[in-house]
């Protein structure tokens, strides 16, 4: 064999290993595409698209900030919907274990959370998410130079407090008790939003409510703080119900609720970090 033809053998098998390798490599590379399309497949199925409605119980303080969650969470997933039922959160736990429809409870207190727990009514524990402290709301100006706990116990001024099955009306009988005061107001309210319209609407002269809602209320009253208020601080708990209709819906609620943004919201509102 000539020496021409020698190197012409040996450039084609040279050549031969070069697109053997090249065929290598696209096939591992088309493996690889494969592998990362059914990964993402796979992911993109184990996060399906959330739709349809919850309907969440909450306690009648956490209107304002849950309202304003709602709409960031439709926002955020078209197709959902949330709907409310704000009141008194003892009504609210009376209503559930009774059977009512519902996928998520936020109580003003743990003790009202309990009614519902003992009940073996919830799907998850339980989860503190916010804390709510007292506050005196006076009409607008204060004309009765209200400054202090004991002025609300003087003759003449009238007085709205929250029922004292109700979180907030829980946390003012323990304030006064604290104090050693006694104090009979004009009228026990069911929910602490009733008790501030009535100051609002001058119907009372003043009223123990959350810090909350005196914010809520903005120029329509004037807020006094009291010391003995840090002694009935109520903790809000939030869980998800055994029987709730739609519970993926109901867990992402939840976890926007207790989120960075969700405690934005929550902080803005005068709510105390858990």
């Amino acid at each position: 064999m000539t020496r021409s033809a020698r190197l012409t053998r040996r450039t084609l098998r040279v050549a031969g290993v070069s697109i053997a390798a090249l065929l290598a490599l696209s096939a591992c590379s088309s493996s690889d595409d494969s592998s990362a399309t059914t990964t993402s497949n796979t992911s993109s199925s184990a996060s399906p698209k959330l739709s349809g409605s919850i309907t969440v119980f909450a306690a009648a303080s956490l209107k304002e900030s849950f309202t304003t969650l709602k709409a960031d969470f439709e926002k955020a997933h078209p197709g959902t919907r949330v709907d409310f039922s704000f009141g008194g959160s003892d009504t609210l736990a009376a209503q559930i274990t009774s059977g009512a429809p519902a996928d998520v409870f936020a109580a003003a207190s743990a003790r009202t959370m309990a009614v519902v727990t003992d009940k073996k009514d919830t799907a998850t524990p339980p989860a503190t998410f916010v804390r709510n402290q007292l506050e005196i709301a006076t009409l607008p100006g204060n004309p009765d130079k209200v400054s202090s706990l004991k002025d609300l116990t003087r003759s003449g001024l009238k007085v709205v407090l929250c029922d004292r099955t109700v979180p907030c009306g829980a946390a003012a009988q323990k304030a006064l008790a604290a104090s050693k005061l006694k104090l009979t107001p004009v009228s026990y309210e069911e929910d602490v939003k009733s008790a501030l319209n009535k100051v609002v609407l001058k119907e009372a002269d003043a009223a123990v409510v959350y810090k909350t809602d005196v914010r809520a209320a903005g120029s329509k009253v004037q807020g006094v703080e009291f010391p003995e208020s840090s002694s009935a601080i109520n903790d809000y708990p939030i869980a998800l119900l055994k029987n709730a209709p739609n519970p993926s819906v109901a867990k992402a609620f939840i976890a926007l609720v207790r989120s960075a943004e969700g405690r934005q919201v929550l902080d803005q509102a005068g709510f105390l970090k858990p």
